[in-house]
């Protein structure tokens, strides 16, 4: 595999942070696209994203087929990485989890909304998929092929945040740091909305107010990330 060793280092940092703040648990995972190859990504062999480490990441192809399996287990939802690539060609990283504060957003029809200037990114709107719509009712609930992975990306459109019915949610961005970032507080951000709805009628961010906090925040995130690399680290 000839990706930077950098890029590689961010993504088994990624994996742990996520693991570390309860974003992914035995389950979920993070690809990023490769450097000098836009067609390829990625993505650990599948095992539990807290335990990755550098030799476990693989490359793929964006039908998800990777190109030096080894007789290594894979993700069965690596398609959602591929497609959302292909699809977006401005994304860099996906972050596919079973968030659980978002879980709620995506079967009540109560739209997951920005609350505080952390989570402005979520202003543009959420989206939540309905596989259903694209494969009928009785489906296990997983974006097992390339189709449910197309449908997946078109379902996102150009937001950073989908909700999946019943299952999760994934989470795009131009960078490693980025996407960790907003899979954080997206989970951060439904929970609090949770809490507000509790209490009354709650004030968003408004579309322009998210999106200059988001502007803000891209430019200053690499403070959280080294203080949530630290700890993941130190974990180990």
């Amino acid at each position: 595999m000839n990706a930077d060793p950098a890029l590689i280092e961010d993504l088994v940092v990624a994996n742990r942070i996520l693991a570390a703040q309860g974003i992914v648990d035995g389950f979920g995972h993070v690809s990023a696209r490769h450097d000098e190859f836009p067609d390829r990504y990625l993505l650990a062999r599948s095992m539990a994203p807290a335990l990755v480490t550098a030799d476990d990441i693989m490359e793929f192809d964006l039908d998800g087929k990777p190109f030096e399996p080894r007789d290594r287990a894979v993700y069965l939802e690596r398609f959602i990485h591929g497609e959302i690539y292909r699809a977006r060609p401005d994304v860099k990283a996906v972050v596919h989890s079973h968030s659980p504060s978002v879980i709620p957003f995506g079967v009540t029809g109560i739209g997951l909304k920005p609350v505080y200037h952390m989570s402005g990114f979520l202003g543009a709107g959420v989206p939540v998929f309905e596989i259903r719509d694209a494969a009928g009712d009785g489906t296990d609930m997983l974006i097992s092929s390339m189709k449910l992975g197309a449908a997946l990306a078109k379902s996102l459109g150009a937001a950073t945040v989908a909700l999946m019915r019943g299952h999760g949610d994934v989470v795009v961005g131009t960078s490693v740091m980025q996407v960790v970032y907003r899979a954080i507080y997206t989970e951060m951000n439904a929970k609090l909305e949770l809490e507000a709805r509790s209490l009354g009628a709650i004030t968003y961010l408004s579309a322009r107010e998210g999106a200059a906090a988001a502007a803000i925040n891209d430019r200053v995130m690499g403070r959280a990330w080294e203080l949530w690399k630290r700890a993941a680290l130190e974990g180990m």
